[in-house]
């Protein structure tokens, strides 16, 4: 991997054996997002300390041949190999911070979680067996072999956490079934319910040209179809959640999903059509909201000449258009 501590001040060697630990680290699946270059670095040198490594990767021992260190032992054994001066009271960040990913990866193991006695000799931070196994072949021949073998039915913990970011994502088919996520909130599971279920009804063979999710307001964009359609910068403050087109009908659709904002009010309906005066489409207003009870928060604002849907009744829209659909059903 590469060098994550260009502005470090330590010798060659020293840099070049803490970017092997970070190496291994890496390829057995310890993530590093967000961790600045000093936060692996000690990551790594803590990891060299309960390895006992300081120059051949070979030499790596862990609990199998009673390697164990405490907390103020893994501080000396890095001020007196890795070119540092820690503080023997940060010992507590060797727990909390350097050795926490390895250890909840089980790649270290700390035998002190167990309820052993603080004076017990067998206490202290050491090798998983298995990966005391693996570290030991680091840049030999055996390595791919011995680390594919190792990882093997294996989790990691990147694998872990990100199937945890992934549960914090609202999965979303667009037509045409191109997938994409939105993140986790009742706004998006009302803009993911506006694409699977009112367009599926009311708005069949529409492409969406743009969804804008709440961290995110550029997430889909069909762009040239928007230029086509001569649509108004996307930056503009009135953009609206949802736009879909029916090249068919030349309808484009403008969706508002309501969750704390407002709706499609007289006053932003009137600033929308002189936006859109250019529009070559049919322009259709929709408002959309999760449940009844948001709707009649919001009803009397609705604008004439638009359209509400109600996301837990599907199947049925409100239609704000006077004379329009009136007649026997």
């Amino acid at each position: 991997m590469e060098d994550h501590l260009p502005s470090s001040k330590k010798t060659q060697n020293v840099k070049n054996l803490i970017n092997e630990a970070l190496d291994i680290l890496h390829q057995a699946g310890i993530p590093f997002a967000g961790k600045s270059d000093r936060a692996l670095e000690k990551i790594a040198m803590a990891f060299l300390a309960v390895s006992g490594v300081t120059g051949y990767w070979k030499t790596a021992e862990g609990a199998s041949k009673s390697r164990r260190l405490k907390t103020r032992e893994i501080i000396g054994f890095i001020n007196e190999n890795f070119e540092e001066n820690i503080s023997s009271g940060s010992y507590d960040d060797i727990r909390r911070k350097d050795l926490k990913l390895p250890v909840v990866a089980l790649l270290i193991i700390n035998s002190g979680d167990k309820g052993r006695a603080t004076n017990d000799p067998t206490r202290g931070y050491a090798l998983d067996a298995g990966f005391e196994k693996l570290i030991v072949s680091y840049k030999t021949e055996q390595w791919d072999k011995n680390l594919k073998e190792f990882l093997n039915g294996r989790k990691t913990l990147t694998e872990i956490l990100a199937r945890k970011r992934n549960l914090d994502l609202i999965p979303v088919m667009l037509p045409g079934n191109k997938p994409i996520v939105l993140s986790l909130g009742d706004h998006n599971d009302l803009q993911k319910a506006i694409v699977e279920d009112f367009l599926s009804r009311f708005g069949q063979g529409c492409e969406v040209l743009y969804i804008g999710d709440t961290s995110n307001k550029s997430l889909h964009m069909e762009t040239k179809v928007l230029n086509d359609l001569k649509f108004f910068e996307l930056s503009h403050d009135e953009l609206l959640d949802i736009i879909a087109y029916d090249k068919n009908k030349n309808w484009l659709y403008l969706i508002e999903a309501v969750h704390s904002s407002g709706p499609i009010g007289e006053l932003r309906l009137h600033e929308l059509k002189i936006l859109l005066k250019d529009c070559p489409a049919e322009l259709i207003f929709v408002t959309a909201f999760l449940n009844r009870d948001t709707f009649r928060k919001w009803s009397s604002q609705i604008a004439w000449e638009t359209e509400v849907w109600i996301a837990d009744n599907p199947d049925h829209l409100i239609h704000y258009n006077g004379h329009k659909f009136l007649g026997p059903f």
